[in-house]
This record gives structure tokens, C-alpha cells and sequence, in this order.
């Protein structure tokens, strides 16, 4: 089993490699999609990825590290049945489709800095 996921390469911090976990990437693509208003820079490199189920955990521990505090950044994987949500320092799981486990991990994302309209990881 897998665990698929998107990472936002500016998402990281510049002296804190995201490292100890191997991502099989799907695609990499950029657009013009961030918002310059919340300290994001307008383009973002979007890499599609799978890890191997027993890497989550070293893949959640690195992005805890590596993700940028500032500028409400976060990363969100999927399994089967789990949404994981990544932000600096904080992680959120829940059962996918579970209301209140995504409003949580919304409530914190709002209060980290996330634009509204970016609150808006897939189940």
C-alpha cells in the first residue's frame, strides 16, 4: 500500500532539507497559484509523490522539520483511509470523510496562516 501526497517545494525551509525518506514522484509541475498577499511567492513547484506505507512515519517527521512555519504552509497525504495533515511542528490525522478531524486541522491551519481558499486538501 501507498501513501500519496503533494508537496509544495517553496514550503521548505532553505536550511532544512527534507531528507531520511525516499519519495517516488509522479510529476512536477508549477503554477501560478500562491498568494502574494499571505507572504507566498505567486508560483509554486507542485511535486506529486507516493512513499511506501512504512515510511510514513519518517516521511511525517521530516516534513515537521522541514516545512516553513511562516507563510501557513503544510503538506497533506493520504492513505486508503486516512487524511494526514503536515504543518511545522504539527501533524493531523483523521479518518477520511471525518468532519470534525478536518475542521481541527483546518481550525490550526487558519490560525498558522493558511489563506482560506487553500485549506483545501483533497479526501
Amino acid at each position: 500500500m501507498t501513501v500519496s501526497g503533494i508537496l509544495i517545494a517553496e514550503s521548505l525551509l532553505k536550511d532544512r532539507p527534507l531528507e531520511g525518506v525516499t519519495l517516488q514522484v509522479r510529476r512536477v509541475s508549477r503554477g501560478d497559484v500562491g498568494d502574494v498577499s499571505a507572504g507566498q511567492p505567486l508560483t509554486w513547484t507542485l511535486i506529486e509523490f507516493d512513499v511506501e506505507d512504512q515510511a510514513l512515519p519518517d516521511l511525517v517527521d521530516a516534513l515537521m522539520r522541514s516545512l516553513d512555519p511562516a507563510g501557513g504552509w503544510y503538506c497533506d497525504v493520504r492513505t486508503a483511509e486516512e487524511t494526514i495533515v503536515v504543518f511545522a511542528g504539527q501533524v493531523f490525522r483523521y479518518t477520511r470523510g471525518d468532519v470534525l478531524g478536518r475542521a481541527e486541522a483546518e481550525a490550526y491551519g487558519r490560525s498558522a496562516g493558511v489563506p482560506e481558499a487553500q485549506l483545501d486538501w483533497a479526501e
